[in-house]
C-alpha cells in the first residue's frame, strides 16, 4: 500500500488556484479592448507573418560561384544520341532558347546569371549533362558554330539559393 504525503491535497490546491487566476486573468484581458481578443491576436499573427516573410527573402538571395562554363547546341556532335530537342527535364527546345545544364546540385528551374550569356539576364536551369559535375555549367547555344565561339570559361555565375 503507498503511503500518502499530507501536503499531497496542498499542492494541487495550489496548482488549481493558479490554473484558475491563469483563466480569470485572461478573461479579464480578453474583455478590455486593446489587450487582448480578435483584433490583438490578428495583429500578431500580421506582425509574425511579415517577419516570416522577411525571413524567407533573407534566405533567398543570389550566391556568386566561380564555375568552369562551357556551351553546347542541340546537335549529335555535342549531345550525341539523346539529340533530339528535349532536355532532361522534357523540356521541348525552341529557336532562341536559353538555358543551362548543370550538375544535380542545382535544382531544374533554378536560376542562374552568366556574364556574357543571354545580356547577362536569369537563365534557368534545364537540362543535365554526363560530364557536368560539381561547378561545371554548359550553356545552351542554337547553333554549333556559337557554341565553339563560345569555348571554355571560368566565370563567376551567380546563382540563386532559396
Amino acid at each position: 500500500m503507498r503511503s500518502r504525503s499530507k501536503n499531497t491535497g496542498y499542492i494541487f490546491l495550489i496548482k488549481r488556484k493558479f490554473i484558475l487566476g491563469a483563466i480569470l486573468l485572461s478573461l479579464i484581458l480578453y474583455a478590455i479592448p486593446g489587450t487582448g481578443g480578435y483584433e490583438s491576436a490578428e495583429a500578431g499573427y500580421r506582425a509574425e507573418r511579415e517577419a516570416a516573410n522577411e525571413s524567407s527573402d533573407q534566405a533567398a538571395s543570389w550566391q556568386i560561384i566561380r564555375m568552369r562554363v562551357t556551351a553546347y547546341c542541340w546537335c549529335s556532335k555535342c549531345c550525341g544520341k539523346h539529340s533530339d530537342g528535349i532536355t532532361a527535364n522534357g523540356h521541348r527546345i525552341r529557336l532562341r532558347d536559353t538555358f543551362v545544364a548543370a550538375d544535380k546540385m542545382h535544382s531544374f528551374g533554378t536560376e542562374m546569371i552568366v556574364p556574357g550569356y543571354n545580356n547577362s539576364q536569369p537563365v534557368k536551369v534545364l537540362d543535365r549533362g554526363r560530364v557536368i559535375r560539381g561547378n561545371r555549367l554548359d550553356v545552351f547555344f542554337n547553333s554549333h558554330q556559337k557554341a565553339l565561339e563560345w569555348g571554355v570559361k571560368y566565370l563567376p555565375v551567380k546563382v540563386y539559393t532559396r
